[in-house]
């Protein structure tokens, strides 16, 4: 190591480590610190070779300048204070901490009593002072060379009512994909790779979502159990990316891959855990935020001995300190100017926007992201929940933001699976969900609709199982969600049985319909499109195994025509805007033609009425969504049109009529996808014409395009006054208009 003795005072901004082309500036906040010390490793890490006061404290940062420091340089602070549990102080310069703005982390922490402030096992449990150094168990700092030739790479910037969304593990996509190169699997690299890349483009989505991909640990008890933290949702790191996830030293790698994906007009959206660290509760390791300044970091119960818990995780970033909050915009603009990633899914975000811990759209981090330009121009997602007092917000995010739909998830779930009574609802969530988020000028994309994600069943395990079976996480099954609206069609589990695999199948393919037909912004769970299973575990945050990995080689062959169905629909919706308007249906005639831009339908070609509406045990619905009353404009500003769209869904356990309607503009309707065909897709080319009967099977979702009007066929007089015979009537309703 060269000699680094020599000591200027420096700067306090920015902070973290920031090599300037000639030396390296070191800065980090402590309002609460009595001196800080910086430690500077050798190559590997294992041994301090220098250990140097920081000589200057300007406005709470304490700061100092090593002019012969070089990129590479590996370090951490210790930082002295009192150790005063009881009143919220920590600080133990035993214990090395991670900057909190490093840019790249070495190595990976090695569990041990040592990583504790306390003594583990003490009778006075965190009171008691532990002294020993555990600066050999730490993730080491890294100084960052952050240059990178970006060239012409631009953002995709693809507008909100086009986006489709695959969120996807970097390690679980690519971990066993055989046409990625072994030494890339699992890693950033590997999702740039060409076969990825194809991959994506021949499904249709415009957008990644990567689960966390900052530095995380994994938690103590998984590590004794064999296992890890495999989602990431237990950061250390803001501006690090997890070193697991690189296939070199260098966050290059990171960088690579948003090139190459954006060359292919993919946008790359993070998933964020900025509600809480790694650090857990009293009980937990001091390794970054709570050696550091414990009470400026973190929500503090009164007695400030303990933590106020809104994430469930034993912690709560204190977003209304100044500091703290510039923390999290600091690392935003940091991904979106440096790394240039698309936008954000912020996990549990309402605790982001509790102001004493009360969540509220007139909040600090709200008002600070609002008026920030770089934020502007990117996609913010919020997961709208967490465990806190009121803390289901669906619907309360203010203009701007999009929100995962989770009511979407469950009321199609349940339709689905044969819940009666709910047509009103479903039709809510297919029309965009404007009774929850039709306010302030929010749009349909304020809607992130979706059936699965990485919390909880996949696609094929909710068709599979009607309980969870998470019994290798360990935790006895007790953990993941016990709500699922799951249905296994007849048997738990694996079946070689062909009628129960022919029904999942077609389950999959209502749900996959159902989903990418709606209005709103639909994210798919990749996997899903191939079959993956996670054998009815629900909970699979720990399973950095086969379990979660998608498995590339012993696809079914229905699976793969699953696969095409899903690329079908995905390329279906983007070259038909009328399923991605971008507004709200208005149910009004809004065209010369005189029909409305949505008409809902029942299964006797008849406008749905207020009786259709309240039938308590309704299992299907139909609507007919009209192109020449979109709201489309040619990129020359001119008023366009689109096709026009018939849809039938019939949830009953028994086939079911629909009658062809007769609308203010007669249209021939030719189908396009029947999910009760093996593929999904018609690949007959009947047209039917209003008042002609199509025969929808139990289980089963049809799309019908419209076609020229086939006069010899219009039954205008038999369709306005025709009353549909008992035989043809609902399951279970003998004399009631169908839903």
């Amino acid at each position: 190591m060269a000699d680094l003795t020599k000591v200027w005072p420096g700067k306090p901004y920015p902070l973290g480590a920031t090599w300037d082309g000639k030396g390296v500036n070191f800065a980090l906040f402590s309002a609460h610190a009595e001196k800080v010390e910086l430690c500077l490793f050798d190559r590997r890490g294992l041994r301090e070779e220098a250990r140097i006061l920081l000589p200057e404290y300007t406005d709470e940062v304490w700061h100092a300048y090593l002019p012969d420091a070089r990129p590479g340089l590996l370090y951490g602070f210790r930082v002295y204070g009192p150790y005063d549990p009881a009143n919220g102080y920590r600080f133990n310069p035993n214990k090395l901490m991670i900057d909190p703005y490093a840019k790249s982390l070495f190595g990976r922490l090695r569990w041990s009593d040592v990583v504790f402030s306390y003594r583990v096992g003490s009778p006075r449990e965190d009171l008691a002072l532990d002294r020993r150094d555990n600066a050999r168990f730490i993730p080491k700092c890294r100084v960052i060379e952050p240059a990178f030739t970006w060239g012409d790479e631009r953002r995709p910037q693809i507008p909100w009512e086009e986006t489709i969304i695959l969120e996807l593990s970097v390690r679980g996509i690519t971990k066993r994909h055989p046409g990625v190169d072994p030494d890339y699997r699992g890693s950033f690299a590997g999702l740039a790779s060409p076969a990825m890349i194809d991959y994506f483009l021949e499904l249709g989505v415009t957008a990644v979502e990567l689960l966390p991909i900052h530095a995380a640990l994994d938690e103590r008890h998984l590590v004794e159990k064999g296992l890890a933290n495999y989602w990431g949702y237990n950061t250390i790191g803001f501006f690090a990316p997890d070193p697991r996830l690189l296939s070199t030293e260098s966050i290059s790698g990171f960088k690579t891959m948003v090139k190459r994906l954006h060359e292919a007009g993919i946008e790359v959206i993070l998933d964020v855990v900025y509600n809480h660290s790694g650090e857990g509760n009293h009980l937990g390791p001091t390794l970054v935020f709570r050696g550091i300044d414990n009470v400026s970091y973190y929500r503090l119960e009164a007695n400030r001995r303990y933590y106020q818990d809104f994430t469930g995780t034993g912690n709560s970033l204190n977003l209304d300190h100044p500091r703290v909050l510039a923390l999290v915009m600091d690392s935003l603009r940091y991904w979106a100017t440096e790394m240039h990633v698309d936008g954000f899914r912020f996990d549990l975000a309402p605790t982001l926007a509790r102001e004493n811990g009360e969540f509220g759209q007139g909040s600090a981090f709200f008002d600070a992201v609002r008026q920030d330009p770089v934020m502007a121009g990117l996609k913010l997602i919020a997961e709208p929940w967490d465990v806190g007092p009121y803390g289901y917000q669906l619907g309360n995010f203010p203009p701007g933001w999009a929100e995962w739909n989770a009511q979407y998830r469950d009321t199609l779930r349940r339709f689905w699976k044969g819940d009666e009574g709910l047509v009103a609802a479903v039709a809510s969530r297919i029309a965009g969900s404007s009774d929850i988020f039709g306010y302030r000028g929010r749009r349909p994309w304020a809607s992130i609709n979706f059936i699965s994600a990485h919390d909880g069943f996949t696609l094929q395990d909710l068709v599979s199982y009607n309980e969870k079976h998470n019994e290798g996480n360990g935790e006895g099954s007790r953990d993941g969600h016990d709500a699922n609206f799951s249905w296994n069609c007849g048997l738990e589990g694996p079946t070689d049985d062909p009628a129960i695999t022919a029904l999942r199948d077609r389950q999959k393919r209502n749900l996959l319909a159902s989903l990418l037909l709606s209005l709103g912004v639909p994210m798919l769970l990749a996997g899903d499109e191939i079959g993956r299973t996670q054998h009815g575990n629900n909970n699979a945050y720990c399973q950095d195994n086969d379990t979660s990995w998608t498995d590339w080689e012993h696809v079914r062959p229905e699976d793969e025509e699953l696969r095409h169905f899903f690329s079908y629909l995905i390329n279906l919706r983007r070259r038909h805007r009328v399923f991605s308007r971008p507004r709200f249906f208005r149910g009004e005639v809004l065209s010369e033609a005189g029909v409305k831009d949505i008409t809902w339908i029942t299964p006797a070609g008849e406008e749905a009425k207020a009786e259709d509406w309240n039938n308590p045990v309704a299992l299907s619905l139909g609507y007919v969504l009209s192109g020449a009353a979109g709201e489309f404009y040619t990129p020359g500003g001119q008023r366009d049109i689109d096709e026009s769209f018939l849809v039938m869904m019939n949830a009953y356990y028994q086939d079911l009529d629909f009658y062809i309607p007769l609308l203010a503009a007669p249209l021939s309707w030719e189908p396009l996808v029947d999910t009760s065909q093996p593929t999904g897709l018609v690949a007959y080319r009947t047209l039917y014409a209003p008042g002609e009967v199509y025969r929808l099977q139990a289980h089963s979702f049809a799309l019908f395009i419209n076609r020229a009007p086939r006069p010899e066929l219009l039954r205008r007089n038999a369709i306005a006054t025709r009353v549909m015979p008992p035989d043809r009537a609902e399951p279970g309703e003998d004399d009631a208009t169908p839903s």
